[in-house]
């Protein structure tokens, strides 16, 4: 129970470093993000946590950017280490963090990834947009089958 049956994706695959659109670009989540993404997340805390999927997270919560930096660099090494995938969501024009995607495995056995994505309170649009986006991308570019990822309300 909660055992990953081998990786979390093939040994072939190669990991995408990259998604663009014309309102984002997605690129893997380091230490040299941090304080945009502190910036973004810490001045969002109530939307997020009002985001499908993160309803009941216990984050977003009261860490310093010191903490932020540590919790960037275990993202970043489990990228490196193929175990889990998060991507910034970066403004293509100014390149301030305005969201953030994750890709881990499931806990349960219904699901090959789990995927959960916010956007900050002030870009409240981009979040059906991102969405659409990452779902596409994940059918598309990923080997995964079945991905639990919250549906978002269609604004349009």
């Amino acid at each position: 129970m909660g055992v990953v049956e081998g990786p979390f994706v093939p040994s072939g695959f190669v990991v995408p470093l990259a998604l663009a659109t014309e309102q984002f670009r997605l690129e893997p989540l380091g230490p040299q993000h941090n304080d945009s993404d502190y910036e973004a997340w810490s001045s969002s805390v109530e939307h997020i946590h009002m985001t499908p999927g993160w309803e009941t997270s216990s984050w977003p919560d009261d860490r310093s950017l010191v903490d932020n930096l540590r919790d960037l660099q275990a993202h970043a090494d489990d990228f490196e280490n193929r175990t889990g995938f998060t991507y910034t969501v970066l403004d293509p024009a100014t390149g301030d963090v305005i969201g953030c995607v994750y890709i881990y495995p499931d806990d349960s056995e219904q699901h090959d990834a789990r995927v959960r994505s916010w956007v900050r309170a002030s870009r409240p649009e981009l979040d059906v947009q991102l969405w659409r986006a990452v779902t596409d991308w994940l059918a598309d570019e990923w080997p995964f089958e079945r991905v639990a990822y919250a549906e978002r309300a269609d604004a349009a």
